[in-house]
């Protein structure tokens, strides 16, 4: 029967084509960084069209450049629904990244895709597409959705050509997994009941978790579900970025002020201009001095036991970043702020756990870590790092993991007199804002990472050490990345660049120092531990000593 109704028309698919596979590339949703990195984009598309072409296929790219902007990356979720609408729905797709991406863009596309899907990123410092590609990996793996991935430095090494191969021949790239290990069953140890105490207080008292704004730079991977962080015994409470602006409008210039001059009295130093809109002045810091006392106070009022603060959107238009506060609050010797009467010096002679880019993988892992470090005795700074690039030296892979801004200045081997204070990126952050910048210091160090994989969470966690570099080599990193970041030179234990590539699940890497390998293993076991007693599914990587 002919319906009276006006029905919505669904525009057909197109249908897919034998040997040839679609093209799609999710980018920033800042239009500057997009064109900034669209002549990387296509010298890697180029390439990529020739190791597909030499196996007899072809790269159907499904959105053109746009005239008004210079570019063809998926620049908004709006964006991403149109360009898929074109896609056949089973065509083999790449998803090509040379960039940092907003995952959210891509997603629903890729969540309904019924064709084999392959993420592919270069492999270099200065195009962040490795980092933009582990971000959308670990969405896809939050997802359910299947995919393959693969990288290169330039897109012609025989395992990256295999690694074709196979996906154009079976859909799939199968990547080594030997360096993954189930958690064992512990024996009884004081590490073990450290661990299992630290979980039954958890869930029996509860935390709060306060976060400014969830769901940061696209990164869907960093959005733990209240349901999954609840049964850890984690509550969320969400605060705004508004409000925080506003408490930074009420905090007197003299607190700032002290704030500033107790850094400078530790030996922290800024590289101070007059251009505020390219270089870092006065007024930038003692307005992020505001944004730290503010941050305490909030977080005093709605008594969190961590926090979360976004980073970059709607912050950078209205202030300077926030990077300067962020690796100040993780520190446990830190500038004193006292709660608003006056009475109290704020988490005094404690580290606050912060999860920078309110990643809230970061947040689950920071609140654990750091109740058993302290409970250890040892130092509980963490620090996200961004998986940023890497590159053999003296016969081992040495990974650049650079922070987007600031760490703890405990992981400097001097300190605070270890820190300097550079400008941000004019193209992220228009109002600037001063990093903590610096060489995070020699040691060993415990790494880890909580995600979401068929529903539930996980943790892979895994050694390594923070190793000191000659001079010249560090400044070749930092030039070939982001000079004005702190840097760690950091090798893991057990496991290969491609074998980290291929499992990890985010852009981001927790790092956290222990003083010895012998206290390591033992941190590193109480830490699982205590993620196993709350029933999180714990991997072992590498060489971890348990």
């Amino acid at each position: 029967m002919p319906t009276p109704y006006l029905l919505p028309h669904i525009a057909p698919r197109p249908q897919a084509v034998p040997q040839t596979a679609w093209l799609i590339s999710s980018g920033d949703l800042r239009e500057a960084p997009n064109r900034s990195g669209w002549a990387t984009q296509v010298k890697m598309e180029d390439a990529l069209a020739r190791a597909f072409g030499d196996l007899g296929w072809k790269i159907q790219r499904a959105n053109p450049v746009e005239p008004a902007t210079g570019h063809g990356f998926i620049s908004s979720q709006r964006m991403g629904l149109e360009v898929f609408r074109a896609i056949p729905a089973e065509a083999p797709l790449i998803v090509a990244e040379s960039v940092w991406q907003y995952s959210h863009h891509v997603l629903a596309g890729l969540r309904t895709h019924r064709g084999p899907i392959l993420t592919v990123a270069n492999f270099e410092g200065d195009a962040p597409g490795l980092v933009g590609l582990l971000g959308l990996n670990a969405g896809l793996t939050k997802m359910g959705t299947p995919y393959s991935t693969i990288w290169s430095v330039d897109f012609t090494d025989p395992w990256f050509l295999d690694g074709i191969r196979s996906w154009v021949e079976t859909g799939t790239i199968v990547h080594d997994a030997s360096h993954v290990h189930a958690l064992p069953a512990l024996p009884d140890s004081p590490e073990r009941q450290l661990g299992d105490a630290i979980a039954h207080q958890l869930v029996t008292d509860k935390a709060i978790f306060g976060v400014f704004d969830e769901g940061c730079m696209g990164m869907y991977n960093a959005i733990i579900d209240d349901e999954l962080m609840n049964a850890l015994g984690i509550y969320k409470e969400r605060l705004s970025q508004s409000a925080l602006w506003a408490e930074m409008l009420r905090t007197p210039d003299d607190e700032a002020r002290a704030v500033v001059d107790w850094l400078t009295g530790r030996g922290m130093t800024f590289a101070f201009g007059s251009d505020e809109a390219t270089e870092l002045t006065e007024g930038q810091v003692l307005l992020q001095a505001k944004m730290y006392i503010a941050l305490l106070r909030i977080a005093d009022d709605y008594g969190v036991d961590a926090l979360g603060i976004q980073y970059q959107q709607g912050l950078k238009d209205i202030c300077p970043a926030s990077d300067l506060p962020e690796g100040l609050i993780n520190n446990v010797d830190r500038p004193p702020v006292t709660s608003r009467d006056g009475s109290r010096v704020l988490w005094e002679g404690r580290a606050l756990p912060l999860a920078n880019e309110a990643d809230e993988g970061v947040a689950i892992d920071a609140l654990v870590t750091n109740r058993v470090w302290e409970a250890m005795g040892l130092d509980p700074a963490t620090t996200l790092h961004d998986v940023r690039w890497g590159e053999e030296y003296d016969g081992e892979f040495v990974w650049v993991f650079e922070i987007s801004g600031s760490v703890p200045p405990s992981h400097f081997a001097d300190g605070y007199a270890g820190a300097r204070g550079w400008r941000q990126n004019p193209m992220y952050f228009p109002l600037g804002g001063s990093t903590i910048k610096g060489v995070s210091k020699a040691g060993e160090i415990v790494w880890s990472r909580v995600y979401i994989e068929r529903g539930t969470l996980h943790l892979d966690i895994g050694r390594g050490r923070a190793i000191d570099l000659p001079a010249e080599e560090t400044e070749r990193r930092w030039q070939a990345t982001n000079p004005e970041w702190p840097i760690m030179h950091a090798v893991l234990s057990g496991v290969t660049r491609d074998q980290f590539m291929a499992r990890h699940k985010a852009n981001h890497a927790q790092l956290v120092y222990a003083p010895d390998a012998e206290t390591a293993a033992r941190a590193l076991t109480a830490k699982a531990a205590a993620f196993a007693a709350l029933g999180v599914t714990v991997h072992l990587i590498g060489d971890t000593g348990v």
